[in-house]
């Protein structure tokens, strides 16, 4: 349930409004003070609520009832876009970032040598993974606490902040002292511990949807994170899995759009592990800007031919540079920056 108040409600006015709310139904009350309307979000059971003891009030203008399963997501809880502060980077907001690096750190040369790499070419953060979830067991599984150790030193070398995936809530001392965004993989969007315990720390959350989940579906997960407080979650399209196999996954443009009507959390999108190939990432990587992503995860690499984990989808970097020049086009056409 949602409470919009009426222009000019104080802040005093708004606080006492809580605080009755909370002694009277125990109810968790989230106030919003946004551009152009301030709202006041109920959560928890809103059963039991009188509409008519509520409309008593001289602040409330009207009462919205939120259909949706997800409510901290949800963008008629939060009206204005949320821009989440990553170092001296928004996410959300004019700017379009660019998470860019190997999927899989091999050395510390390597990351140090492409971290300089991709922040020349324009990246804003590094991205590269220490613990890799494979699908075989048999395939590199990264280099773990010494890869985020590598991962930390590129980011004293170049500013950079460090994107890098989680796998298990036991990683997750390890993940504060070294990463500024902590990604949850496709393969755990729905692992719900490990989301609990991401919505107890404040530190930002990048959430992948799964291959084979739907978008409210990734909503709920991120509603796991924001549920324990912490509200500092992006959303990531990969692709998804159909029956088509042309591609490594089908990439969704239109969830982009779809994302950006049901909530306020920021859109990103990884072109490398949606398409599998690396001639697909540049069209793909447009089509999501051109569609109002807020931002791109693309995987580089010095050598693709010789990476130890998806070096098919991975660009070199004189590609990477080149696509960073287009996509400053496709982004000043849109009213954006990169």
């Amino acid at each position: 349930m949602i409470l919009v108040l009426k222009q000019g409600t104080n802040r005093e006015a708004i606080d006492t409004l809580c605080d009755w709310l909370t002694t009277k139904y125990n109810v968790k009350t989230n106030p919003i003070i946004g551009s152009e309307a301030t709202i006041i979000g109920l959560v928890g059971d809103t059963s039991h609520i009188s509409a008519q003891e509520i409309e008593m009030h001289e602040e409330i203008e009207r009462i919205v009832k939120v259909q949706e399963p997800y409510k901290r997501a949800n963008r008629k809880f939060h009206p204005d876009d949320t821009i989440i502060k990553v170092g001296r980077e928004a996410i959300g907001g004019k700017k379009i970032v660019v998470a860019a690096g190997p999927c899989a750190v091999e050395s510390e040369e390597q990351i140090a040598e492409l971290a300089q790499i991709v922040r020349e070419a324009g990246a804003t953060m590094l991205r590269g993974g220490a613990f890799k979830p494979r699908t075989s067991p048999y395939s590199f599984q990264g280099l773990r606490a010494e890869g985020l150790l590598y991962l930390r030193r590129a980011h004293s070398l170049t500013g950079l902040p460090v994107v890098t995936e989680i796998t298990n809530p036991s990683q997750l001392d390890l993940f504060l002292d070294y990463a500024d965004v902590i990604q949850v993989g496709a393969r755990n969007m729905q692992n719900f511990e490990l989301l609990k315990e991401l919505g107890r720390i404040d530190r930002p959350v990048l959430l992948k949807r799964g291959f084979s989940n739907s978008i409210n579906e990734l909503l709920m997960s991120a509603e796991y994170i924001m549920s324990e407080g912490n509200s500092k979650v992006i959303l990531c399209e990969r692709g998804i899995r159909t029956f088509e196999t042309s591609t490594r996954n089908t990439l969704d443009i239109s969830a982009i759009p779809v994302l950006k009507a049901k909530t306020h959390l920021p859109v990103i999108v990884d072109p490398s592990h949606a398409a599998g190939q690396a001639s697909l990432v540049e069209p793909l990587a447009m089509a999501a800007i051109a569609a109002g992503a807020d931002g791109l995860e693309i995987e580089v690499h010095q050598n693709p031919k010789l990476a130890l984990s998806d070096g098919p989808q991975s660009l070199t970097p004189d590609a990477f540079t080149a696509l960073m020049k287009k996509l400053s086009v496709i982004a000043q056409a849109c009213g954006r920056e990169i």
